[in-house]
């Protein structure tokens, strides 16, 4: 630890193995326990009757592929790809396509049912759902990737489309693969953009999408700032994440006035109680594809991260970091969920005791998710909208969005997190009666 780090007196604990995945908790629950536990607890509030519940937390289809490439070496190696569609009671299923060695069913389950909610709550006309691929893709050569992208593709074709199913990035995948399952997608049915979003803006992809979620997670920041009556010109933040949410968060809050003090990323991070210079250390980690080697500011490792002093906590990286005992330690006003799933039941309980407002992440970081729905809804009116529209559309949705959270957990005494599981139950409750019952 830092000398720096020693006076702001950290605790040092035995480093975290990071990975993409959400985290159990400490109690023992899977990801999908966790997130149905919320989601149990919101439906006793709103009264939701037995079976529309069992119906609202059950998947539609899952389906579990195999995808044989052929490598350089002239090997044929079998990997293994999933596609989970939670809920489409409210537009066809929306949810990103992730490659990592540690993806199997149950996280993409967790993240399929987390989609469902998220989308009901900002009010985008999607469901939810999530798919991934169990593989190491910095192993593999771009030969290799393309051959994947397009296999996996291949095998999941007949439940997707741009009114049943749209994929879009999300992790170890970017714009570059969506091009190349739009056109796998195309071999068969023709040209058609609107089979997945975050694609290049050359082929049909929407101005504004890359910073979206971290622009989202700004504007709740904003919303809550205004009723913590929190100054956001005097305010400071440290953001644990450096990838596309968490820079383009700490950029949007540094050209706000608020003093960005620590940001870290998978290689560790950087702390100076002045403010960071966060242009600067943008270009660095876009140059290095690493925050490593900055030498302008004092060391900060992610875990120190969750417990240095701040306003504003913008966790941004990995889900389930904050367990009880970290929950325990951390000291701001105002934690931003801009990871999925990155606070325990345990942590929560010890946040709302602590006088912690917590923006959920099924809220905080849907700016992704808004501006790929801007981006299907101009790729089937074939008309691009520029840029300030785009933005302006994406503050009018956050806002609107905290605004009915924030009464909702007002008037019943609850959190934001379990207001917004509210919303979201109650939407898609309302849309499966007219529908189905």
């Amino acid at each position: 630890m830092t000398k720096n780090a020693s006076s702001r007196k950290l605790s040092v604990i035995e480093p975290q193995r990071e990975s993409h995945q959400v985290k159990n908790s400490a109690a023992g629950d899977s990801p999908l326990k966790s997130l149905n536990r919320q989601f149990d607890l919101a439906a006793d509030i709103v009264g939701l009757e037995p079976d529309l519940r069992e119906l609202l937390k059950a998947p539609y289809r899952e389906l579990h592929v195999q995808i044989p490439v052929k490598m350089d070496s002239g090997r044929l190696e079998i990997f293994h790809g999933y596609r989970i569609q939670h809920n489409a009671v409210r537009g066809p299923y929306k949810g990103g396509i992730r490659y990592h060695q540690d993806v199997d069913r149950d996280e993409v389950l967790a993240l399929a049912t987390l989609m469902s909610w998220k989308t009901a709550v900002v009010d985008i006309p999607f469901g939810g759902a999530k798919g991934g691929v169990c593989v190491d893709p910095q192993k593999l050569s771009k030969r290799e990737l393309q051959a994947l992208t397009r296999g996996f593709i291949s095998k999941i074709d007949l439940i997707i489309g741009p009114h049943r199913d749209i994929p879009a990035p999300d992790v170890n995948t970017d714009e570059k693969i969506m091009a190349w399952m739009m056109d796998e997608y195309g071999k068969k049915h023709g040209y058609c953009p609107g089979i997945v979003t975050g694609k290049p803006v050359a082929l049909g992809g929407s101005l504004g999408r890359k910073e979206a979620t971290g622009r989202g997670v700004v504007f709740t920041i904003v919303e809550a700032a205004k009723h913590l009556k929190l100054e956001l010109k005097n305010a400071t933040a440290v953001v644990q994440g450096f990838g596309n949410v968490g820079s383009h968060a700490a950029l949007f809050l540094h050209e706000l006035g608020v003093k960005v003090i620590g940001v870290t990323d998978v290689s560790g991070g950087f702390y100076d109680k002045k403010g960071l210079n966060i242009p600067e250390l943008i270009e660095h980690s876009t140059k290095y594809k690493t925050l490593s080697g900055y030498v302008k500011a004092d060391s900060l490792s992610n875990d120190e991260a969750l417990r240095t002093a701040c306003d504003i906590l913008v966790p941004a990286a990995l889900g389930g970091v904050f367990t009880a005992e970290v929950a325990r330690e951390v000291e701001c006003k105002l934690i931003a969920e801009g990871a999925n799933n990155p606070s325990t039941v345990e942590a929560d309980e010890i946040f709302e005791k602590k006088g912690i407002l917590v923006i959920p992440d099924i809220l905080c970081n849907a700016g992704g998710v808004t501006v790929s729905y801007f981006e299907w809804a101009q790729n089937l009116q074939q008309y691009r909208w520029d840029v300030d529209k785009v933005n302006e559309e994406l503050e009018k949705i956050m806002t609107r969005a905290f605004s009915e959270v924030h009464k909702i957990a007002t008037e019943k005494k609850i959190s934001l997190r379990t207001a917004a599981f509210v919303l979201a139950i109650e939407r898609c409750a309302t849309a499966t009666r007219l529908r189905v019952l």
